[in-house]
């Protein structure tokens, strides 16, 4: 049986979201081994003179814990 553990991180791009959601998940595999997954729970952007300006994304990453 394999324990899973949840973690909450925050990416951001100036592309777009599906590069924010894999800017989190590398940063991540930088400390943590065994990603399974990543969930995007929420997407937000911020804006100025009327253009996006970052994409961010809030993201739940799934990993195995090693016993």
């Amino acid at each position: 049986m394999s324990v899973l553990k949840v973690i909450e991180l925050m990416g951001d791009s100036d592309k777009g979201w599906e590069e924010a959601a894999q800017e989190a998940v590398t940063e991540a595999a930088k400390s943590v081994k065994h990603i399974r997954s990543v969930w995007v729970k929420d997407h937000a952007a911020t804006v100025e003179d009327g253009k996006i300006k970052k994409y961010r994304v809030t993201c739940k990453i799934t990993f195995e814990v090693e016993s």
